[in-house]
């Protein structure tokens, strides 16, 4: 097994806990009157005034959604037309978000509106019955891949979405010039030539004198879809059926991709860190490449970069297949019509007038899941990674046993490193995992 020296470990551990995200509390009140409809202000509907409510709001780490500033200007905007209706805003993070949003539920205390994707508001808490049908707000114009994505096998729509990205991988280009290693990739479509050249390109940079030029981190589950999207895109193998039935990445071929990756200079496993880590590794130069990037990466960690950040597909003999990330709204029912209603007003504000729907969208530093004129029109990175948004792939994240799959990978890879290296020996972990994964997808119905 190969391992990344402890000195690195101690150095990207610290620079973890900086980039862990804090949860918070923040709280809009409505105004004792509501001020006059400026231009540019989107004027309060005559269902404005009404009895004071107050509705909760929970937010993963979606750009910065999770940026008080940000949202407070946002909640703003929302007040100044529904001055009633008060959100109470909590921040979640991805390592303890979901226990604090499963223990709510169990203790009756759901919060009215989270804002996340589809893999939790669909196929999780929305199969379980806990979510509003929101098809009768959904904007003309969303885009059908993603309302589709949206929607629950029984036809409703469980999440207004809000955003899109296609996750990717990322390259240090000053360190690849360098090492001459730009050869073995296309910089105008971002793409690698071949997955034999994705390899050369690792060990040119390798014998440049980059002893760490990537890593297949495992620690845990945060941001696993960069280890799936390589392994499966080099081999040309699946994650899962296209029904969404059933977990397939057992194969040979993903097996075989994983084995080289195994023996490769300049990859190595670590049990220690997940992306959030390599991120930051990333970031600070000591890894030459990333696997969990998407331009929400880049502009949040743009006054820390001293190199230009390449935005790479992942590399395939084939096109590339990229999982795309798909963000937004969703309703718990908490049988109070009252609040249900308000937290409706709220996304339909929110995602319905284009003025306002690019806030909304610029605020999650990702691409927006209808045509609207506006967006990122001063941004120079976003049309070089708008590129990148054609190459999305099947959604596969609404594959029953979700939570359970996921946990299956990462302990899967930890267990991979830990072996020969054999194509057989990796098959046969491969094997395990997907096993416990399809029980959990079965047992879900």
């Amino acid at each position: 097994m190969k391992k990344v020296i402890a000195l690195l470990l101690a150095l990207v551990m610290v620079l973890s806990l900086g980039a862990c995200s804090v949860e918070k509390t923040a709280e809009t009140k409505a105004p004792e009157t509501q001020p006059a409809a400026t231009e540019g202000t989107q004027a309060a509907a005559p269902e404005a005034a009404g009895d004071p409510v107050e509705i909760s709001l929970w937010t993963y780490p979606i750009g910065k959604w999770t940026d008080e500033a940000t949202v407070s200007a946002l909640l703003a905007d929302f007040n100044a037309a529904y001055p009633n209706i008060t959100v109470k805003v909590e921040y979640l993070d991805y390592t303890n978000g979901d226990d604090k949003v499963n223990t709510a539920i169990e203790g009756g205390q759901a919060p009215d509106i989270v804002m996340e994707g589809p893999e939790r508001l669909i196929a999780n808490w929305g199969a379980k019955g806990l979510m509003v049908d929101l098809k009768d707000i959904v904007p003309a114009g969303t885009y059908d891949s993603v309302l589709s994505s949206c929607t629950s096998a029984d036809g409703a729509v469980y999440e207004m979405p809000v955003c899109m990205i296609a996750h990717c991988m990322a390259i240090n280009r000053d360190v690849f010039e360098a090492a001459d290693a730009l050869q073995y990739l296309n910089e105008e479509t971002h793409t690698w030539n071949s997955v034999e050249d994705f390899f050369k390109a690792v060990q040119a940079v390798y014998d440049a004198g980059n002893e760490y030029v990537g890593t297949i981190y495992c620690g845990g589950q945060g941001g696993d879809q960069g280890t799936r999207a390589l392994i499966t895109n080099l081999s040309g193998g699946t994650y899962a059926n296209a029904e969404h039935t059933e977990y397939t990445y057992a194969s040979q071929e993903n097996a075989e991709a994983l084995a080289k990756l195994y023996v490769q200079d300049g990859i190595t496993f670590d049990t220690a860190i997940q992306a959030a880590d390599e991120i930051q590794a990333f970031v600070n130069g000591t890894f030459q490449m990333a696997f969990c990037w998407n331009i929400g990466q880049e502009v949040t960690n743009a006054d820390a970069l001293s190199f230009d950040v390449l935005p790479m597909a992942f590399p395939s003999d084939t096109t590339p297949s990229l999982q795309g990330g798909i963000w937004g709204f969703g309703v718990f029912d908490n049988g109070d019509e009252a609040k249900i209603e308000a937290a409706k007003t709220f996304i339909k504000f929110m995602t319905e007038d284009d003025a306002q729907y690019i806030k909304a969208v610029e605020a999650t530093t990702y691409a927006p899941v209808r045509d609207v004129e506006g967006v990122y029109v001063t941004d120079e990175l976003f049309p070089e990674y708008n590129l990148l948004s054609p190459m999305m792939g099947d959604y596969y994240q609404v594959t029953k046993g979700w939570t359970q799959a996921r946990t299956e990978w990462w302990n899967m890879l930890q267990r991979v490193s830990a072996t020969d290296g054999s194509v057989e020996a990796i098959l046969a972990e491969m094997e395990t995992a997907q096993t416990a994964a399809n029980a959990a997808a079965a047992a879900e119905g």
